[in-house]
């Protein structure tokens, strides 16, 4: 099992410890290290700027919203990461939902499978730079032609030569269809709500691409990146109360209240009654509420809580469950340590003073 630091996006304000939990996370032997985006701090500044401190970790995004770039823009931005760190950057890649991307974007939120398969199909074009940049769309047509352009577009190559041709791409999934997408075009999988439970349901979905794809050197190197909320305490009661306001704003308030994706991730998992129970709470103002409506198996389901003991077993348990890293968010040095300790075999140790 490895270890990926997931420093997220930001909230009202910029993050004062993340250059030191960076170095942290690199000096205690994590594999990787990722950031994301929402509508507010986006995903690749912050990226290359705690990245800089870094040597060997890879460094990725978790996830790069397509609709905030075109795909050319996304893959100019990967490749000259790529090139500053040394070919250690990860491009992980979310469609988000409607209500980002039509009230932020101001982009038509359709055929999300369709628009991942064509966004990759034109990054990695723009990767080979075997030949001039084309692509017949219908959701990202290059050259663009017809009426109101000027008919002067024209295919192009990357001026810089890309470090590498097969820069890994992530694909942030949580539907049947979405996961086999993403088994079939992508390098690894980032899913938000893991739970172990359900790991021979996702071998499935996984296999359905798999099939398609029909090549089994790329299965056996296919990564699964799941976010993990790790806590190592006596304090169960505190940590799984804690966690209940995060599960009840992407259960009842992310999205609309009938189009919500991280919704249907519970509902898949068993829990339609209490998706209902907290949305109707959180849609009328009542969030406090539907946190504390929300079982603590809920919490446990896609979390690991409680001794250095536990946390090892349940450890195992998502790793024969398919995980090859655990997504973190430690918030100090302190815990990264004792992550470290605990979760790794051998934990690679740095001075960093």
């Amino acid at each position: 099992m490895k270890l990926g630091l997931q420093l997220g996006y930001w909230g009202a304000s910029p993050p004062d410890n993340h250059a030191e939990l960076a170095s942290a996370a690199e000096a205690n032997g994590f594999d990787s290290m990722f950031t994301a985006e929402a509508w507010g701090s986006d995903a690749y500044t912050p990226l290359a700027w705690w990245g800089s401190r870094t040597q060997r970790m890879r460094l990725g995004t978790s996830v790069l919203q397509l609709s905030a770039r075109t795909p050319t823009a996304c893959a100019m931005a990967a490749l000259t990461l790529d090139h500053l760190s040394g070919g250690r950057h990860i491009v992980g890649l979310g469609v988000s939902g409607p209500q980002v991307v039509e009230g932020w974007y101001g982009q038509r939120f359709a055929k999300p499978l369709a628009r991942t398969r064509e966004y990759v199909d034109i990054m990695r074009q723009v990767w080979a730079r075997s030949a001039p940049v084309t692509s017949a769309g219908p959701h990202y047509p290059l050259p663009l032609v017809g009426d109101g352009t000027t008919g002067l577009g024209k295919p192009l190559k990357p001026i810089v030569h890309p470090l590498s041709s097969s820069i890994p791409v992530f694909l942030g999934a949580e539907g049947p269809r979405n996961v086999a997408l993403t088994a079939e075009i992508a390098d690894g999988w980032l899913p938000l709500f893991f739970t172990p439970r359900m790991g021979d349901t996702y071998q499935n979905w996984l296999a359905d691409g798999f099939r398609v794809r029909n090549a089994p050197t790329d299965q056996e190197s296919f990564e699964i990146c799941a976010t993990a909320n790790i806590v190592i305490t006596d304090d169960r009661r505190a940590a799984l109360d804690a966690m209940k306001p995060f599960i009840a704003l992407y259960m009842g308030g992310m999205g609309s209240e009938d189009t919500n994706f991280h919704a249907e991730v519970y509902r898949r998992m068993g829990y339609a009654e209490v998706v209902d129970e907290v949305t109707a709470l959180y849609r009328s103002n009542q969030k406090g509420k539907a946190a504390e409506v929300i079982p603590d198996e809920v919490v446990d389901d896609s979390a690991i809580i409680g001794s250095v003991d536990h946390v090892r077993v349940q450890v195992e348990a998502w790793e024969k469950a398919g995980v090859t890293t655990m997504l973190v968010s430690p918030t100090s040095v302190a815990e990264i340590e004792q992550l470290a300790t605990t979760v790794l075999a051998d934990p690679v140790r740095q001075d960093i003073s």
